[in-house]
């Protein structure tokens, strides 16, 4: 269409000629397709929260069998290792303060007495609080299996014929094995998508001005919604190709379930990706060149991965932060993404989200553009 309208002849040429000239830099192209694996598995192995081999002193005051199974028991889940015995109670605390053990279990002498008896049993746990994520899952842990412990002594008492205890049994849905990694992987797709569209748009358009080929685009017969739709277009393609690498890594690598569609979740990812082309478009706007536009990008970027909740449940944030966390797009795409891996929900179930993503990206992508008539005119 020529005239008034829009030109997809032109727009066309536009969109290869930037895709042709994304490609051809080859540290464009391993930002591209490399960063995004490189990405992934550093926050698929190097961020969790679960934990392995915790150094651990055990002070034992009872000397029983029950005491030694107790220990056993800690050992044998493999979260905990043994770093030494106390000979009392203080040097618990001396390991806790010099950093040779991250956790400390103390059982009282007369354990097996009162496990004997039927008689409610006290051990206590010590942990390093000054890393309140490891504390606090290592505190947990060491309850599970202490809790677990007794729940065992009091089966057996009552085969024996003892009074009947309460039979607790947890289930995790979703994630059964509570593995942070399970949590974390299909919440980074969002944060790779997200700097992929940053990147490649903001730093395009940005780079043509900061070269002086921009003046010579807009005196040629381009329209600027053509000149927009052409740059942007690759920016779609290039950042649906690393959907597809990224979802491939995790499902394969990591076996992260899919339980979801697929569609659906391309569905949710191009709306996604209408909001970075508008933030990206609208970072252009205000950036003169490549380096002012990444640091820029940067600024919005980062305060963007803290509000989304991957990293910080939001319900514990402030409720000021709260309210903030409403204005970023990360937070209903990684909302969405777990919801489609892990839970396999359907549109129904999504549709709120979907929506906010939709009116976010139209609104965004519009003043954008908007904004970039009136910088290039």
């Amino acid at each position: 269409m020529n005239g008034r309208g829009l030109s997809w002849r032109r727009i066309r040429e536009v969109a290869r000629k930037e895709l042709r000239q994304t490609l051809r830099d080859p540290r464009a192209a391993r930002i591209i397709f490399l960063a995004p694996i490189i990405q992934l598995l550093l926050f698929g192995y190097a961020v969790t929260t679960d934990i392995r081999d915790t150094p651990t002193m055990i002070h034992d005051q009872d000397h029983s069998a029950s005491s030694r199974e107790l220990v056993q028991a800690v050992t044998a889940s493999g979260y905990f290792r043994i770093a030494g015995y106390a000979a009392r109670a203080g040097d618990l605390v001396e390991a806790l303060d010099h950093g040779r053990a991250v956790a400390a279990l103390e059982i009282p002498r007369g354990l097996s007495a009162d496990l004997a008896a039927g008689r409610q049993a006290k051990v206590q746990v010590l942990v390093d609080g000054t890393s309140s994520n490891t504390a606090l899952v290592a505190q947990n842990y060491l309850a599970q299996i202490v809790r677990r412990f007794g729940m065992e002594h009091s089966a057996a008492r009552q085969a024996q014929g003892a009074l009947p205890g309460v039979d607790l049994r947890p289930r995790a849905w979703y994630n059964p094995n509570l593995e942070s990694r399970v949590y974390n992987v299909p919440g980074v797709v969002g944060n790779l998508m997200m700097l992929m569209s940053l990147l490649l748009t903001a730093l395009a358009v940005v780079r043509e001005r900061e070269l002086g080929t921009l003046e010579q685009l807009m005196v040629s017969p381009l329209k600027p919604a053509e000149l927009i739709i052409g740059k942007t277009m690759p920016v779609i393609v290039i950042a649906f190709i690393d959907l597809l690498i990224i979802t491939t890594v995790a499902v394969l690598w990591f076996r992260i379930p899919m339980r979801g569609s697929f569609p659906l979740l391309c569905f949710a990812s191009l709306l996604y990706i209408i909001c970075g082309l508008g933030i990206g478009l609208l970072i252009s706007t205000v950036s003169k060149t490549q380096q002012e536009a990444f640091l820029t990008m940067f600024l919005f970027f980062l305060p963007a991965i803290i509000f989304s909740g991957l990293l910080y449940p939001v319900e514990n944030m402030p409720r000021v932060f709260q309210y903030v966390t409403l204005a970023d797009p990360i937070r209903y795409y990684v909302a969405v993404v777990r919801a489609i891996f892990l839970k396999g929900a359907t549109l129904a179930t999504l549709w709120s989200q979907l929506a906010v993503l939709a009116v976010m990206g139209v609104a965004v992508l519009g003043f954008a553009t908007t904004r970039f008539h009136k910088t290039i005119a």
